[in-house]
Parts: structure tokens; sequence; C-alpha cells
């Protein structure tokens, strides 16, 4: 399909949307009509109400429709000035894509990369380019994966796909933002008149009378019944695309596979499904780990510390295996990228091109960060371009801190519950602070009142409904988790504990230097659990953990 019929077939599908819209407000103008013509004074009225009523979400999803925009990615535009090694070579892949190389490079969080054009009549007219590029991959893969990459990118320009992008993305954000907003506002209706009734319920119960049964149901229901008809639409418009755009990235593929070798365009695609598990990974367990308690790593380690985790010796057979075992499902049935397994099989399947992986014919085996100059004040402008005003402003701090606190923070939560209950039962420690609790604790399961504090954990209905030796069972593991935690906590206030970073594996509860020998020479973890498990048996035995409490202290 040639360009022009590309654009034309786009602008058939846009203006597809505000036909649904003409079509919906012309059925309720019919109905005015035939109110005003046959109706009585009474369901006139009536009819107008519903007209306007329905009315109302139509011509809001039509605004919603005109004013939506494919949102760009945050991210931060480097210079060729600045990085004059990642310009040469994007516009060095420009020149063997056969195209032209983009007007701006900007680096982003995420693992990922995109082109831009903000192109003009319809896509049928060129315009300013953009190239986003994820900096993740600039840390996870080779210069010669990066070229796949990038190629792939740039190919997309090649085929014009992004001069009629400006169409297509629009038609897909206007659609998903218009039903994605009609819902929320049906959420909105629905919520106020369940305050309202709830309301008028209290003020009913405080004036003695019986208070109404409390239903919004029917709160909503303009948007809940005009959205019905965009949605449909949007599912045809999300098919009707779907096809096009994977032929475009399979195409892409193919033109990468000629421009950066096959082998590194595969191996490329491998490394990205892999690294972009790693990246959610360390996001999660290192990065943002401290969020909750107003805690990031030094500046630059948000996005620079991504390199630490994939370069950790007991990382790489976890990173070998996501390579090897690709998602083969389809995330989406409108995803517009074909699944990775299908396309890493596709590429591998073209002929050799003699451009071996080996290091040897291929020759740019080095990491792909080399490309990027000042690598550490980069990682932290780009942590300036990305972040929320609210995470810039938070305290950093070093790696081993940062873990440490967010782990304490985290093992205080979960042995909350467990403390909660402690003092439910009306027992009372002599001092403030885990230790404290503990023996309590301790002394109460030497008392035969261990299960009484378990009767107070939280229950799930089956666990509440439960007597005897079942509601035993039921309790036993949240109380042998709430009392490891609490061991954990009152080793690290009162026996300075903490748990040190490991780029290998999770953080591990350690005791300074100096202590005990058996205790002090591996982790605390399987010591404390094999402690704890003796307390919660049947016959709680209390004189391990005593020991570990007494040694340790």
């Amino acid at each position: 399909m040639g360009t022009s019929l590309r654009a034309l077939r786009a602008l058939v599908l846009l203006a597809g949307f505000y036909l649904i819209a003409v079509l919906m407000l012309g059925v309720l103008v019919a109905a005015d009509v035939a109110a005003t013509l046959w109706a009585p004074g009474v369901a006139m009225v009536k009819v107008y109400v519903c007209s306007v009523v329905l009315a109302v979400p139509v011509l809001r999803g039509v605004f919603l429709f005109s004013t939506a925009r494919a949102k760009e990615p945050d991210g931060l535009p480097v210079t060729e000035a600045g990085q004059p090694e990642l310009w040469r070579t994007v516009r060095s892949l420009a020149e063997r894509t056969g195209t032209r190389a983009p007007d701006a490079i900007v680096l982003t969080g995420d693992v990922n990369a995109g082109v831009t054009e903000d192109t003009r009549l319809l896509g049928l007219l060129p315009g300013p380019r953009r190239l986003y590029l994820g900096a993740p991959l600039l840390t996870g893969l080779t210069e010669a994966q990066l070229h796949a990459v990038i190629a792939h990118e740039l190919a997309h320009y090649g085929n014009t796909d992004t001069r009629l992008a400006g169409i297509a993305l629009r038609g897909r954000a206007g659609v998903l933002h218009t039903v994605e907003t009609l819902r929320e506002r049906e959420e909105e209706r629905i919520a106020e008149e369940r305050a309202i009734q709830e309301k008028a319920a209290e003020e009913a119960v405080r004036k003695g009378r019986k208070p109404k049964k409390i239903d919004a149901g029917r709160a909503g229901t303009g948007y809940r019944l005009m959205v019905k008809p965009f949605l449909a639409y949007a599912a045809f418009y999300l098919r009707a695309t779907h096809s096009t755009g994977r032929q475009q990235e399979l195409a892409a593929d193919r033109l990468a596979a000629r421009v950066a070798g096959r082998d590194a365009t595969a191996s490329a695609l491998r490394e990205t499904a892999a690294l972009d598990a790693a990246h959610d990974f360390y996001m999660s367990r290192y990065a943002i780990t401290g969020v909750d308690i107003g805690l990031l790593p030094p500046r630059g380690e948000v996005f620079g510390g991504l390199h630490r985790l994939l370069t950790a010796p007991g990382r790489q057979e976890g990173l070998a295996g996501l390579r090897d075992e690709l998602p083969p499902a389809e995330p989406s049935p409108y995803d517009t990228h074909p699944p990775v397994a299908v396309r890493v099989e596709l590429i591998e399947a073209l002929p050799d091109d003699g451009r071996a992986l080996d290091g040897r014919t291929l020759g740019d085996a080095r990491p792909a960060l080399g490309l990027l100059r000042d690598r550490e004040r980069v990682m932290a402008d780009l942590e300036g371009a990305v972040l929320t005003p609210k995470a810039r402003a938070m305290a950093r701090v070093d790696w081993p801190e940062l873990i440490h606190r967010s782990v304490h923070a985290r093992t205080e939560e979960a042995a909350e519950p467990l403390r909660t209950a402690l003092g439910a039962t009306g027992a009372r420690a002599t001092g403030a602070g885990a230790l404290a609790d503990l023996s309590v604790l301790l002394d109460l399961a030497d008392a035969g009142r261990l299960w009484e504090v378990a009767d107070h954990l939280p229950k799930s209905p089956e666990a509440a409904r439960a007597g005897g030796r079942a509601a035993r069972e039921f309790a036993r593991p949240a109380l042998y988790a709430g009392l490891r935690e609490l061991t954990e906590l009152a080793l690290a206030e009162s026996a300075g504990a903490r748990w040190e970073l490991s780029w290998s594996g999770p953080p591990e509860l350690r005791l300074p230097d100096g202590g005990p020998t058996d205790v002090t020479a591996e982790p605390l973890a399987g010591i404390v659990a094999d402690a704890v498990r003796p307390v919660v048996a049947d016959e709680p035995d209390t004189r391990s953990l005593r020991e570990l409490i007494d040694c340790s202290t």
C-alpha cells in the first residue's frame, strides 16, 4: 500500500470517530423531533431532558477526541557538541539505512527506543525528527546491538511510517483517551451519588429514622450508554491499524538486519527482552526501594546503577535464562509489535551474512555506554529531566545505607500486626522497642499464652470461622512470619545488625564484626528462622531464640 493510500486510510479511520458521534446526535435529534410532533407535553419534556443527558457524553467525547494528543516521553536532549560519538553513530546508521538523520536525540529512562516526526498535510510532507533512546539500552547493550536497535527505528523513517504516524497515533490516542475519560466520568458520577446517599442515610440515622438502601447504580447511566458505541469503534480502530503496524515492525527488523547484521539484530532483541525484565527488577528492588521513606540512591545512580546489577556474578545465570526463554505470548491483541519470539525467529531464519557475534568478525562487542561522554553527569542530568519534583527533592544516601534503611522500614511494617496483637492481649513491655516486645512474647510463650496473641492477628474469613486445631494451623504461618520479623528488628535495633547490600542476591542481615563467630560468619536470616521455628510449635520452646538474642546483644 503506497504512502498516499495509507494516509487516506488513516484519515478515513480518524473521521469515522466523528461519524459515530454525528449519528448518535442525529438519533437524539430525531427523537426530539418525533416528541415535538406526536408526544403530549409532559412526555415531550421528558424526551428533551433525556436527549440532553445523553448528548452531553457524546459532545464531551468529541471534544476529548479532538484535543487528544500522543504524549511525548520525558527525556534529556543531547547535543552533537556534547555527545559527538553518539551523534556520529546515529548519522552513520541513517546514511546506511538510506534516510535523513533525526534532528534531535533524546535520552529517556525506559528500556525502549522510538522515533517521531512532526509532519504536515496529513503526513504527506516531512517535518522535524526526534530519536528517543533509553539510557538502559546504552547500559545493557553492546555497540553492535545498539546499532541494530537504532537502525530499526531509523527504518521507520525510510518506510515513511513516521510520516503517517501522526494520524495513526492521534487516532489511537484519541479513541483510548475518550473511552477512558468517559468511563472515569461515569465512575465519578456513581461516587458522587453514593456520597449523597450515604450522607442522607447518616442524617436519617441521626434523626432516628430508618435509612434508605444505598444504590448508586443508576448514576452515570448516560455515560454508560454513550460510551458503548465509542468503545466498539475503539476496538475496531485498533484492530484495523493492527496489521499495518506489525508489517511495519517486521520490515524495520529486516532493514536493521541488513544494516547492523543478522546476528546483532537477533541478539539485540533477546538482550532487550532480558534487559526489560532486569530493569524492572532493578528499579523496584534497588533504585526506588526507599521511595516510601523518602530516600533515593546517590545522584546519577537511579539510572546509572543498573550496570551494577547487570555485571554482578550472581545474576549472570538468570540473565542468560531470560535471553534464551523469550516471552511467546502477545501482551495485547492491539499491540503493534509482534511477539519478540516471532521476530527473533524470523531474523534468525535469514541467510548468514558473515557478521557473527564472536567479537572478531563483528568487531563491535564494546559496551554501548562507551558512546556517551561524561556518563555520570549525563545520568544525573537525566534524573533531573525525568524524575518528578517530589522525587528530586528526596534525600540521597549511599547504596548500603539505602538498602539497610529500606529493608528496616519494611520489616517494621511487616512486624506491626504481631506487635498490635501483643498489645491487644494487655501484656505490657517494660521498655520500648522491638527487643522489649520480643521479650514479652517469649515470656507469654513460656506461660502457654502465645496462641492468645495469635488469636488477635488479622484473619481471613475462613480462618475466622475455624476453631481448635484448625484455627491454630491457620494462625501458625502468620505468627511465625511476624515473630521472625520482630526478631530481626530486635537484632538490628539492639545488636547493631544491618541488612547488607548485595547485587547478586537479596539483602542479608548480618551482625557487625566482633560478635560471636558462629553468628557473624553467616547471614542471620537462616539462624533466625531456625531459632523462631520451635517457638511456634505446639509445645513452644524459646531456648534457642533466647540464646541467639543473649549472645548477640
